[in-house]
C-alpha cells in the first residue's frame, strides 16, 4: 500500500516490488493498492492545479475508507512511506486495528519534504506523521543504520532492510574500452540540485582532461549544461540499463546534513553493480557500502573530487579493478540473492506474531 502505482517510484520498485518473484515462490500474495493514477502524476506533482488535486485528495479519501473495511481479510499491510497524502495516520490506524501492519521507509521522511509542486501546500504535511506511523505499526522496516536508530525510539522492533539492487538485471551492456571516459550521474529533476554540488570539481576535471572526458546526466531530460556540454538523458525502465551502462565512472554528491544522512545509496549501488568506478559523497551510509580506496572512493571536498577522479581518469586498471570490487560487495551484502531469504523470514516472523 502507498501512493504509487507499481513500477513508478524507485522506493517502491527497490525497496519492495523487486523481491516480489521471489516471495510469490515462498506462497506469499500479494494485492497492490494505490492513490495516484498515471494520469494523475503531472496533476499532482506539479505546480497550481487545485482542483484536480482536491479531485485525487476526495477520490483517494474514498478509495482508502471502503477499502479499510477490507482490511481483516490480509494477513498484514504492507506500507511504503505512507498510505496517505495528507498529515494523518487516520487511515494507516484503520488498518491497523483490524490485521497487522509492516510499514517501510527509506528516507528521513521525518523531516519537511515538499516537492516543490506542493509548496504552498505544505501545510497539510505533518513532520511527525512518521514517528506516528512507526509507533503503530507492528513490524518496521529502516532502509540503513542511521533510519533503523530513529525507528527504534518509537518501535523496538524494526529491522534494518539495505535497499538492493536485482544484480541480475544490473549488469554492464558496453565494453569499458571506450575511447573516451564517461563521468555520470543517475538522478532525477528534484535532486539535479546534488549533482551540481559537484560542478565545481567537474569544471576541473574538463579544464585539466579536455575531450578526454564527458559527462552524462540521466533521469532529467530537461537538464542543460553549455559549460560541460551536458544535455540530460530521460529515465525510463527500458533503458536505464543500457543508458547506465555507458558510465566509466558514476558519482554521488551529497551535502552533509539531516535528509542525506537518511539515503540509501543507490545511486552509488548501481554503479557498483554495473561494474563502475564510483565516487560517492562521504556521507551517511556511503560509508558503510565504501570501503575507501579499495571498491570506490568517499570524498569531501572539491580538492578530493579532482583527485579521485584524476587517479580513476589516469588509470583504467584503477578503474577495472574497483568496479569488479563493487560487483562484489553488491552481491555479497546489497542484492536481491544476499537479501532475499532475511525478507522472507521477517515477513513469517510478523505472520507469527
Amino acid at each position: 500500500m502507498g501512493l504509487h502505482r507499481p513500477d513508478r517510484s524507485p522506493s517502491q520498485r527497490y525497496r519492495f516490488e523487486q523481491f516480489q518473484p521471489y516471495l510469490e515462490a515462498q506462497g506469499f500474495e500479494f494485492e497492490y493498492f494505490y492513490l495516484i493514477r498515471a494520469q494523475d502524476d503531472q496533476k499532482f506533482y506539479g505546480a497550481g492545479n487545485y482542483f484536480a488535486k482536491i479531485s485525487i485528495l476526495i477520490r483517494s479519501i474514498f478509495k482508502l475508507w471502503f477499502k479499510s473495511f477490507r482490511a481483516a481479510q490480509y494477513d498484514f499491510v504492507f506500507v511504503q512511506r505512507e498510505a496517505f497524502m495528507l498529515g494523518t495516520v487516520f487511515f494507516e490506524k484503520r488498518f491497523a486495528r483490524k490485521t497487522k501492519l509492516l510499514f517501510d521507509f527509506d528516507d528521513s521522511i521525518w523531516l519537511q519534504n515538499v516537492s516543490e509542486g506542493n509548496k504552498k501546500l505544505s501545510f497539510l504535511k505533518d513532520a511527525s506523521k512518521t514517528q506516528k506511523l512507526i509507533a503503530i505499526a507492528d513490524m518496521v522496516f529502516a532502509g540503513n543504520s542511521f533510519l533503523a536508530d530513529y525507528a527504534k525510539q518509537f518501535n523496538p522492533n524494526t529491522k534494518l532492510v539495505p535497499t538492493v539492487v536485482d544484480s541480475d538485471n544490473y549488469k554492464r551492456t558496453i565494453p569499458v574500452d571506450k575511447t573516451k571516459i564517461c563521468i555520470g550521474w543517475s538522478g532525477s529533476f528534484s535532486t539535479i540540485p546534488y549533482f551540481e554540488y559537484a560542478l565545481p570539481a567537474l569544471q576541473q576535471i574538463k579544464a585539466k582532461y579536455g575531450d578526454q572526458v564527458y559527462f552524462k546526466v540521466i533521469g532529467d531530460a530537461n537538464y542543460y549544461n553549455k559549460e560541460l556540454d551536458i544535455k540530460g538523458t530521460p529515465w525510463s525502465s527500458a533503458t536505464e540499463v543500457a543508458e547506465l551502462s555507458e558510465i566509466d565512472i558514476g558519482i554521488m554528491p551529497l551535502p552533509n546534513d539531516a535528509w542525506t544522512k537518511g539515503k540509501c545509496a543507490l545511486k552509488g549501488l548501481l554503479y557498483l553493480s554495473l561494474e563502475q568506478a564510483a565516487v560517492l559523497s562521504d556521507v551517511g551510509v556511503n560509508a558503510e557500502v565504501i570501503q575507501n580506496g579499495v571498491n570506490g572512493f568517499l570524498v569531501s571536498s572539491t580538492a578530493d573530487w579532482v583527485e579521485k577522479l584524476s587517479l580513476l581518469i589516469d588509470n583504467p586498471q584503477l578503474r577495472l579493478e574497483m568496479g569488479q570490487k563493487g560487483r562484489q560487495t553488491v552481491l555479497d551484502r546489497y542484492s536481491v540473492l544476499s537479501e532475499r531469504a532475511h525478507y522472507a523470514a521477517y515477513f513469517n516472523e510478523l505472520l507469527a506474531l
